[in-house]
């Protein structure tokens, strides 16, 4: 074979919804390419089942690029694959070695339905944002850019937890399914900035209020979302969202 060539088999999870019994099923994949990012396998893949009048295999994916978080899925048992810190769009094949088999889930947490194969419904994250992840500010003429003062401190720990995706990572590899990552990161990129203060207590509050309806699990501090996440997100942030808990509690 090819020294770039590669066969490996694929053991992935296959659900026709999200009450149907899933299980998993393989499929060996001769002729990939070790230059191949890992979906462009799994689209190689569906496409050898379209000419054998199979079923495909659903996954998410859009931008492909690292950015838009749709496209996790648990690979031999990690989030987002063997590396730490990157999405599973930003996985490549090379990763792998030829011969080698593949397995390939969905996230599993209570508050993440499968919905089929590898998709799963993460629309909880969606209300908690409808909870508070926004500021109200008058519309109209944008303000002078130095007409608000922040410093670089702030500014450089906001856009720290800004940049989360929303991937998932952090509740898929928690043993308890916590969402407290990625709630934190909402609630404290704009609670950090001055034009997040006026409903700050309230953000907390209700953001908080809103996880805790959508069947995640504690946090334990036991920083697997930590080493997971893409944007590497520390959990840091969730200890200053719990320090910041009781304040909103008394004067929110």
């Amino acid at each position: 074979m090819n020294n770039n060539q590669m066969k490996v088999t694929f053991k992935i999870w296959r659900q026709d919804h999200s009450d149907a019994q899933g299980s998993l099923k393989a499929y060996i994949v001769d002729g990939l390419s070790e230059d191949m990012s890992f979906l462009e396998a799994l689209d190689y893949l569906n496409e050898t089942l379209v000419l054998k009048n199979e079923k495909v295999i659903a996954f998410e994916s859009d931008c492909r690029e690292g950015i838009c978080g749709q496209c996790g899925v648990f690979i031999n048992g990690r989030a987002h694959g063997p590396h730490d810190h990157i999405t599973t769009c930003q996985l490549h094949m090379r990763s792998f070695k030829d011969g080698d088999t593949i397995v390939v889930e969905p996230w599993r947490a209570a508050a993440f339905p499968v919905i089929k194969d590898l998709v799963v419904n993460r629309t909880a994250f969606d209300r908690i944002m409808e909870q508070g992840a926004f500021i109200t500010a008058k519309t109209g003429t944008a303000a002078e850019a130095n007409a608000i003062l922040i410093s670089k401190d702030v500014a450089d720990s906001a856009m720290d937890v800004a940049a989360c995706i929303g991937c998932g990572a952090c509740v898929a590899t928690c043993k308890n399914a916590s969402a407290a990552l990625f709630t934190s990161a909402k609630i404290n990129h704009l609670n950090k900035l001055p034009q997040g203060q006026p409903e700050a207590h309230k953000r907390l509050l209700d953001m908080t209020a809103q996880m805790e309806l959508e069947n995640f699990g504690s946090c334990t501090f036991t920083a697997a979302c930590e080493v997971e996440c893409p944007a590497e997100i520390s959990i840091r942030s969730i200890a200053e969202m719990n320090a910041r808990y009781i304040k909103a509690k008394l004067f929110g």
